[in-house]
């Protein structure tokens, strides 16, 4: 069942729609990963057209049944991690294997944003993941949500961002991101069909 999307400022919300509806369409999956995965994944998206400096990027999905596992990728040919967050002056003198690091940690942007999307993404992977890795520049984190390592590797002008998960897994969304968001009204207010609850009353 692999998806590939391009998405834009325009088709954003509808990109990020298809591709939680494709998995929401998987009975399989379950629903606990898929509330705090849409947030995660639309925090992904934004990031890519708030800080990449370009004005779109590609989302591939890919869901295996069998194995229980789903699959994201994330990919944009702009600036980049390190340069991005060297547009904070708090942040101008790392490197970019350090920028790689800095960038999943609670409350670290370039200004534009919250810091909040990658550092929920790793307490995702930490709680129903196997691995999370962005490839950024000539370096790659790879991490379980436990332990990171930061690897050279061929030059991606721009970010990667791939995460595997397990889509069985039963989770507490709105405790994993330490109540700082309603993961689960908000899925549930847009992709959860109420009007057949409502015919019963």
């Amino acid at each position: 069942m692999p998806t590939i999307e391009v998405f834009d400022n325009e088709n954003v919300y509808n990109v990020y729609v298809d591709i939680v509806k494709t998995l929401k369409n998987a009975p399989e999956v379950e629903l606990s990963v898929l509330q705090l995965l849409s947030y995660c994944f639309y925090e992904i998206l934004d990031n890519v057209l708030i800080h990449s400096e370009k004005n779109n990027g590609t989302v591939l999905l890919h869901y295996d049944a069998k194995k229980a596992r789903i699959k994201v990728l994330i990919a944009d040919d702009g600036i980049g991690i390190h340069q991005s967050l060297s547009e904070n002056a708090e942040y101008q003198h790392l490197s970019e294997p350090e920028a790689l690091r800095m960038c999943v940690k609670d409350r670290v942007t370039d200004g534009k944003g919250m810091g909040f999307g990658l550092y929920s993404t790793v307490s995702l992977i930490r709680n129903a993941g196997v691995v999370l890795e962005i490839h950024s520049g000539q370096h790659i984190l790879r991490t379980n949500g436990i332990h990171e390592e930061v690897l050279e590797a061929p030059k991606w002008q721009g970010t990667i961002i791939y995460l595997e998960l397990h889509s069985d897994k039963e989770i507490d969304p709105n405790s994993i991101l330490e109540h700082r968001t309603d993961a689960e009204s908000e899925f549930n207010e847009t992709f959860i069909d109420t009007s057949d609850i409502d015919e019963l009353w």
